[in-house]
């Protein structure tokens, strides 16, 4: 397996634009995407698990009810949520893809990200429909992705290629996310493609698994969005026998796709609101995996230590507490801790207590723009992951204005 260009247009047969439709006042800010499979695909989503859910997530979970999808269309600038017209914006911009592609409206996934509570138009998105399909492309992954971003600063897309079968597989991603990132399925927005042949039942298996160790081990702000989702279109262009069971083919293809999240998600933190820092939070030695899954994410959601991050001081005591706080069944005196950086490595606690260390060793440790901090928690053989960022001034500034 390896990394190569494409982002979603690396995988064979699907195309995707994005341009300025006139949602966002700044012309220089692209504002409405489009990916569109060749030929109809497995589909499968997570979507928020927000009780106020954008309009867009309740259209595409109807259309997405018998496992298939050709084409997905995007707005930023504008969530879609809380709208008394909502689900008509969210079906109108499907039936406006059928108008322009051919494609049937129930096979269009639709998604919006922006402020929540604003009304949404259908005019600007017909307006710039001719254009949007006009600038469809293979080579369209950039636009696409710059076309979904709100507050982001980064633009976020990985594709890897592998096999299955012994035929050669691409999966390709894009996603958005900055702020209001605390997911509980999915990051902000996702969207994946892929040629690899999959039945939608076991695409949607291998989606629902592989977001426990990816997207859902993200977060910036301990906020949970109303627009969150990730979809995945499977066309089966690559030309592999279908995968239609968990087999060596599965997880060759599990592999693929927990490539292009995992990265995607670091991308998410990294790039969160006034982050300067990547927080990188690895549990060892757990009894089992949701123990580490729990640790690792409570330690990266602790505003306290994130904002011990952005002052690079090895306040490891904020480490403890978040474990302590997590609802995690541990045993805090088998607790080790260290912070390690591209400038080093230092131990800080062992047992559940702290050790002598260098202070001034410890904030050059601390100073890089990645952090990684190792908990082991001495009590078995299960890991996990989480990714979150430092918490800054600019984060208040950012969000304080955020609408106006």
């Amino acid at each position: 397996m390896q990394y190569i260009a494409g982002g979603v247009c690396a995988p064979k047969g699907f195309k995707a634009a994005g341009v300025h439709c006139g949602i966002r006042r700044n012309r220089s800010k692209y504002d409405l995407a489009l990916i569109v499979s060749d030929e109809l695909a497995s589909a499968a989503a997570v979507y928020t698990q927000n009780l106020v859910k954008g309009a867009p997530i309740l259209v595409t979970q109807k259309h997405l009810e018998n496992g298939y999808a050709r084409a997905v269309i995007v707005n930023s600038g504008n969530a879609n949520t809380c709208n008394a017209n909502g689900i008509e914006i969210a079906e109108g911009m499907c039936a406006l893809v059928r108008e322009y592609t051919g494609i049937r409206e129930e096979d269009v996934a639709v998604a919006s990200t922006g402020v929540i509570g604003q009304p949404l138009s259908l005019q600007p998105i017909s307006d710039g429909m001719q254009s949007l399909v006009d600038a469809l492309s293979a080579d369209g992954s950039v636009d696409a992705a710059n076309a979904i971003m709100t507050t982001d600063t980064l633009l976020k897309q990985f594709a890897v290629e592998f096999e299955v079968d012994g035929v050669l597989c691409s999966i390709g991603g894009i996603a958005k996310g900055s702020g209001m990132i605390h997911p509980n399925m999915a990051t902000m927005l996702a969207f994946l493609t892929t040629d690899c042949a999959i039945s939608p039942e076991m695409l949607r298996e291998a989606l629902l698994e592989d977001v426990q160790d990816s997207f859902n081990m993200v977060s910036v702000d301990g906020d949970t969005s109303t627009n969150d989702m990730a979809l995945i279109l499977a066309n089966g262009l690559a030309g592999n026998t279908p995968i239609e069971k968990k087999n060596a083919d599965y997880a060759a293809f599990r592999a693929g796709l927990r490539a292009v999240t995992q990265m995607l998600a670091r991308a998410i933190a990294k790039d969160g609101e006034g982050a300067t820092k990547l927080i990188v939070s690895k549990v060892v030695g757990a009894k089992d995996k949701q123990t580490a899954r729990t640790v690792a994410k409570s330690v990266i959601c602790s505003n306290l230590f994130k904002a011990a991050m952005f002052g690079a001081d090895a306040n490891w005591g904020r480490v403890l507490c978040a474990i302590g706080y997590s609802g995690a069944d541990v045993d805090v005196n088998k607790i080790d801790v260290s912070f390690s950086s591209e400038a080093g490595s230092i131990a800080v606690c062992s047992n559940g207590v702290g050790i002598p260390f260098s202070e001034e060793m410890a904030s050059k440790v601390l100073a890089p723009s990645e952090i990684r901090v190792l908990i082991d928690l001495c009590d078995g053989g299960e890991e996990a992951t989480a990714w979150g960022c430092d918490l800054t001034y600019d984060y208040v500034k950012i969000n304080g204005d955020y609408r106006t």
